[in-house]
């Protein structure tokens, strides 16, 4: 008998600090990727053609990768160990940290 997906329906929607970052994962994904789709709106025709591609390819996967991991994290997240789930709250909190940088320069510089 083949198994699709392994979800405990208990548990998996239980609060725990994994569900906690997968659903801070999804919405900060959601905001990265409405920020960057108004910023190059904003300043596209003055980026060159190489910074511009760098953008693109930033909006395409930074928001791709912290949704599908949010999801994860939201519906796996209670099978993590505490120190798997300690790591996932760091690299967390380093892509916080540079999306945070990101939209901090991006606006410093707009307003100059």
């Amino acid at each position: 008998m083949f198994y699709l997906a392994q979800i405990n329906i208990a548990t998996s929607f239980d609060i725990n600090i994994a569900s906690f970052l997968g659903f801070f994962q999804i919405i900060l994904g959601l905001f990265y990727l409405i920020f960057v789709i108004f910023q190059l709106i904003r300043v596209g025709n003055r980026l060159s053609s190489s910074v511009k591609t760098f953008y693109i390819i930033q909006l395409v996967i930074l928001p791709i990768f912290l949704l599908l991991s949010g999801i994860i994290l939201i519906f796996q997240g209670w099978r993590l160990d505490p120190v798997l789930q300690f790591q996932q709250l760091i690299l967390f909190l380093l892509i916080t940290f540079f999306i945070l940088k990101d939209i901090v320069i991006n606006v410093v510089e707009i307003n100059r």
